[in-house]
């Protein structure tokens, strides 16, 4: 089944001019190592052999980093495969859209050298186009973001036609109109971090100015929001649950927290845990009541008409 992601070429799409006309996607990181016969089919075996060589050309940059920047190395290079449609905005209001045709290939001095070969469509997706929840997944930070949830809606656009104003991608939602309202949790609680009780002691992790640590990739799925405390001190794992949270939650975060314990953090670090859920239940309270790291918070989802 072929998959869908958004890929940055650049920062701010600098390159997506010359990918288009070379009919290619790629990228840097700073490493410059041919890695066509080291590309292991796990990627956390690729990090594991490659964190240490971009911290050593990287001196002073954190172990989130080099996971984030070495994890997205792999999933262009090997990750993403033969049939797979990415689609990479061009900085102008819309994506350029395209196959990748063939496995990497090392280009040395040159932009991009980790590349992948793409047919590009003739035909580009306009940002405005797209439903919120595409756009806004399709405009979260970092230079690989898998989309492959909407791929209804890209191939509707893809084929010209616009979507339906509400897309549910998720059978258990029964009324698609609550889906709409609670599905952008994550990116109102990111953009809204500041003004919220967990931002008062932590701050969702960035590196130079630029947020990643949302939807950071992990050996067992994407953390929802990664964060650190202001005296960095602390990793903070959040996980957020629409609806209402089973206790099955407490198992995957305690998956989350070990990666980020076992990976990223620091010998001076411990790992802290949040889950969000609009409500809990008896069984998820007695599993949050024998541990000490992971707390339970509510959301509320508000919806007001006011007559004109």
């Amino acid at each position: 089944m072929k998959r869908y992601y958004r890929i940055m070429l650049g920062a701010k799409s600098a390159y997506a001019d010359e990918c288009l006309k070379g009919n290619f996607i790629g990228a840097d990181f700073e490493l410059d190592i041919d890695l066509s016969n080291q590309l292991p089919d796990n990627w956390r075996e690729f990090n594991q052999k490659f964190i240490p060589v971009w911290l050593e050309k990287h001196p002073g940059k954190s172990k989130i980093s080099a996971g984030l920047s070495c994890g997205n190395l792999w999933t262009i290079a090997k990750g993403i495969i033969k049939g797979d449609i990415v689609l990479c905005p061009n900085g102008q209001g819309s994506y350029y859209v395209g196959e990748v045709l063939d496995t990497y290939s090392y280009h040395p001095e040159t932009t991009l050298p980790h590349r992948r070969t793409v047919k590009w469509y003739p035909n580009t997706i306009e940002r405005a186009a797209m439903s919120e929840a595409l756009r806004n997944s399709t405009g979260s930070i970092g230079t690989v973001s898998e989309i492959s949830k909407y791929a209804e809606e890209i191939e509707m656009l893809i084929g010209g036609t616009k979507p339906p104003t509400i897309i549910s991608t998720d059978d258990t939602v029964e009324d698609p109109s609550v889906f709409a309202l609670e599905k952008h949790l994550e990116d109102f609680l990111a953009q809204n971090w500041k003004q919220t009780e967990l931002g008062k002691d932590y701050d969702i992790y960035e590196e130079d100015g630029e947020l990643v640590g949302q939807q950071y990739p992990s050996d067992t799925g994407p953390i929802d929001i990664l964060a650190i405390s202001k005296d960095k001190k602390t990793l903070l794992v959040v996980e957020l649950k629409k609806g209402r949270a089973s206790d099955n939650v407490v198992g995957q975060i305690q998956r989350y927290m070990g990666f980020v314990k076992g990976e990223l953090a620091e010998d001076n670090q411990t790992v802290k845990g949040v889950i969000i859920a609009l409500e809990d239940d008896l069984r998820i309270k007695r599993a949050l009541s024998v541990t000490n790291n992971i707390e339970f918070y509510r959301y509320q989802v508000s919806f007001k008409l006011f007559k004109g």
